[in-house]
């Protein structure tokens, strides 16, 4: 019996269409996605002589008038940034803002008239949707792969140790030089900057949302930092004892060990020790310190805050008022 392909004409189609898809995209966004070099003075051994490290990455075009979006880890304390665009000119760079805790940065060229990324919406994407990755992977530059949003929702840990939230999962390829790079829709409109991989693993790659950087990157232009609140404790999550969570009716599962205090900080002033469990922030349950972390925005700069903790089996609301944390 001979097995017959059904609507192969169909198929054909459905690959062609799919194919202009992806060119048309990458036709539309391409002249505006950027190739930066980074060189880093660095200290030689035994106080010789200093020398410099390269590296590089990619970013996007989102203004007429030069400022680009990249990540934080690409351009993070350069010496020299060199952006290369899309039709071969190079100029030099200066950073206008990093932002460690999202891995965002905007650097600018002083030119005018370039082309912008057109700039989506990644609350509209879903899971399945064809993305589009362009960047610059080993210094090869404008390369292009194709994949789908495999999840949204992820939490992805930042080199400042914080969580990013509502990253965006994808299997287009990225390597590294991608980092800063636009991931595209079908539309041509960046929906997320490409950011990291899992080194061990195939087909498991990270984007920020663009929502996120579009506020991050505005922020940076008219300030040059984002800013958060501090309170000036290492924490780590424990589980709460169950005679403990009874006892004070508590419904969460978990809260936050205080393991240090620095000193001259809002936490040491208020009276924070070392073994005190934070279980609320101001009237909000807090179960881990990411969550805290989120909390701890630049609404509570400089005005004063509750923490709950449990002392032994005292509950203890701690008065401090939140400083701004240092972008350093």
């Amino acid at each position: 019996m001979e097995l017959k392909l059904e609507n192969p004409t169909s198929d054909a189609e459905l690959l062609d269409g799919y194919s202009r898809t992806v060119v048309t995209v990458v036709e539309r966004v391409s002249p505006s996605v950027v190739n930066i070099e980074v060189r880093h003075s660095l200290n030689g051994p035994y106080g010789t002589e200093r020398r410099e490290a390269h590296g590089g990455g990619s970013g996007f075009i989102f203004t007429t008038n030069g400022y680009i979006i990249t990540n934080s880890h690409v351009v993070h304390g350069a010496s020299r940034i060199d952006v290369t665009l899309a039709d071969g000119r190079k100029f030099p760079a200066e950073v206008v803002g990093d932002d460690p805790h999202t891995d965002t940065a905007v650097i600018r060229i002083d030119v005018q008239h370039l082309t912008p990324a057109p700039l989506g919406n990644s609350q509209s994407i879903r899971p399945g949707q064809i993305v589009i990755a362009i960047g610059n992977p080993y210094g090869f530059q404008a390369s292009v792969t194709a994949g789908v949003v495999s999840a949204l929702g992820r939490s992805l840990r930042s080199q400042s140790g914080r969580l990013i939230d509502g990253v965006i999962q994808t299997d287009a390829a990225l390597n590294p030089g991608n980092s800063g790079g636009p991931l595209v829709n079908s539309y041509g409109e960046v929906i997320g900057v490409n950011t990291a991989i899992i080194p061990s693993a195939q087909g498991i790659c990270f984007a920020i949302p663009i929502n996120t950087a579009k506020y991050v990157a505005g922020e940076l232009i008219r300030r040059g930092k984002i800013r958060r609140a501090f309170l000036g404790f290492a924490g780590q999550d424990v589980p709460i004892l169950q005679r403990l969570r009874r006892f004070y009716d508590l419904s969460q599962e978990k809260a936050i060990l205080v393991i240090g205090v620095e000193e001259k900080s809002p936490a040491k002033a208020a009276g924070l020790l070392e073994g005190d469990l934070i279980i609320r922030f101001n009237d909000l349950a807090v179960s881990g310190i990411d969550e805290l972390h989120r909390l701890l925005t630049e609404d509570h700069i400089g005005r004063h805050a509750i923490l709950t903790v449990l002392r032994g089996v005292d509950k203890l609301p701690l008065t401090l008022i939140p400083q701004e944390a240092s972008t350093a």
